[in-house]
């Protein structure tokens, strides 16, 4: 058996050396704790579980309005290109998408160290709320913007601070919820993502369609106006509604919060915290240590690169031939479409916890999407090719989960994990700015090099496949030995512990990578 994926130790393990470790073979009918917990009747436990997801649940939905708003103040200066944004401000084509692609700088440079932080501390709901108030005055600056200049520095900041925000909602989505539950509650999350590409074509018509003028102000900048101030006024809801940890966020009875952690414990085997002597760059140092960080990276990057179409939605749906007020209403429906398809393809990832194909199944479907955008001016063609291409984020969100299963402890490692596998796919965006300045003949060199890139990331989920399988067939190996050990007693005292240095994790007997 190999040594760097598992060894079992012949010392008995000191409790204040490895802190919350869990004796996977306790007989918890017989003892008073269960993990370290105060043992619940099981009928008891079903009833406290499932109050304990409906306020969870509930909590957690108002991550779908903050993803909204997040992306809303984000990409409205698409909108707001339609309706003279680019002529005021007289920026060329090169500085429009310098103007997109510099928000993803100081989106890139915060993510992981924001994570980090938000991983060590008691209350993350105070500080995504204040992130949010930031973010939300910051895009109501927007609207002041008189040159390329102004523009430029609005968007590094507005991307530096809402770097907070998506990485650290994965985090605290995955510290409440099991691996099987976990897909389907992103899946929900990123509908934020997806309802605010249509939600926002609703709000740009209806703003740029009616306040030009008001005030003698252009309607564009009502638009970075009125949205920012939404935000804000979401900002201090959030403060009081989001959750914080399992064992300490209000709103939750202490059985509740008990039971919250007994689920993450039997989900991996081991508690969801940070041992104690651990320091704040233990975690990056485990994740640059692990070469699955690598592959996900270049792979995730170039999924990111062919999804990039979404800042140029509305300029796509132009392509149509239709004035701007129909072009927004007719951005609508393919991301409406797209959310019940996400929410239907994540669902049924965590009933069979199997994630390539239903990477893969998203991304044929935007490759369809790609060929006949690429193949055809005929608009009925290319107004449902346009559905088929936003049904390819259905694929991303699955992605997304893999991530956190698989990285499952320690929390400050996987906590890194997804903010650097999320920051260095943002090149992709940066690039994916400038992909689509190749207008002629209906953006087809941009289509080409999108479907590439899907490509890429098809052979990059399937090398990260490989990868996971091969680390299962050592697992099983492991445990076959395990096993096989004649002293039964020091079995059920320990606990194996993973000593590659893929992984360094207690596990339960019997986890595997979701593959």
């Amino acid at each position: 058996m190999p040594d760097d994926i598992s060894r079992a130790t012949n010392d008995p393990i000191e409790v204040d050396e490895k802190k919350e470790v869990v004796d996977h073979f306790e007989h918890t009918a017989s003892t008073p704790t269960q993990h370290g917990l105060p043992c619940i009747d099981p009928a008891r436990r079903a009833i406290v579980e499932k109050s304990l997801k409906r306020k969870l649940d509930a909590r957690c939905s108002l991550f779908v309005l903050i993803y909204i708003m997040n992306y809303l103040d984000r990409n409205n200066i698409a909108a707001a290109r339609l309706k003279g944004l680019q002529d005021d401000l007289k920026l060329d084509d090169t500085q429009y998408a310098t103007c997109l692609s510099i928000l993803y700088v100081g989106y890139i440079l915060m993510q992981v160290p924001s994570n980090m932080f938000i991983n060590r501390i008691q209350r993350p709901s105070l500080y995504i709320s204040v992130a949010m108030l930031l973010w939300g005055l910051i895009s109501t600056l927007s609207g002041n913007a008189k040159n390329f200049g102004h523009m430029v520095a609005i968007r590094f900041l507005l991307g530096f601070i809402e770097a907070a925000f998506l990485p650290g909602a994965l985090l605290i989505l995955s510290k409440w919820y099991t691996r099987r539950e976990l897909t389907t509650r992103n899946a929900i999350l990123f509908c934020g993502n997806l309802i605010s590409n249509a939600f926002s074509a609703l709000v740009a018509a209806g703003v740029l369609s009616n306040m030009q003028g008001v005030l003698g102000h252009a309607a564009w900048r009502w638009l970075f106006w009125i949205e920012g101030a939404i935000t804000m006024a979401i900002a201090v809801v959030a403060a009081f509604m989001l959750p914080d940890l399992p064992h300490n966020a209000r709103g939750f009875t202490e059985e509740e919060r008990q039971v919250a952690q007994l689920r993450m414990i039997e989900d991996v085997g081991e508690a969801d915290t940070d041992s104690a002597d651990q320091g704040p760059f233990d975690g990056l140092m485990m994740a640059l240590k692990d070469l699955k960080i690598y592959l996900m990276m270049l792979t995730f990057t170039a999924y990111v690169v062919g999804l990039s179409f979404n800042a140029f939605f509305p300029t796509l749906t132009g392509t149509l031939g239709f004035s701007y007020v129909p072009t927004l209403l007719m951005s609508a429906p393919p991301w409406a479409f797209s959310c019940i398809f996400s929410v239907l393809n994540a669902w049924h990832a965590d009933r069979t916890q199997e994630k390539i194909w239903h990477i893969l199944g998203p991304i044929a479907m935007g490759t369809i999407g790609f060929v006949i955008s690429m193949s055809t001016l005929n608009v009925s063609a290319r107004y449902i090719a346009l559905f088929l291409q936003a049904g390819s984020y259905a694929g991303f969100i699955v992605f997304y989960s893999w991530i956190s299963s698989s990285f499952p402890r320690p929390p400050a490692k996987r906590a890194v994990a997804i903010a650097l596998i999320n920051a260095f796919s943002q090149l992709g965006n940066v690039a994916g700015s400038y992909v689509w300045a190749l207008k002629d003949n209906g953006y087809r060199k941009s289509y080409g090099i999108v479907l590439a890139m899907f490509g890429v990331t098809v052979m990059g989920c399937w090398a990260f496949r490989f990868m996971l399988v091969g680390l299962n067939k050592r697992l099983e190996a492991a445990e076959v030995e395990w096993d096989a050990r004649e002293d039964a007693g020091e079995q059920t005292r320990q606990i194996e512990i993973m000593e590659s240095p893929d992984e360094a994790l207690r596990m339960r007997k019997g986890f595997r990578y979701l593959i």
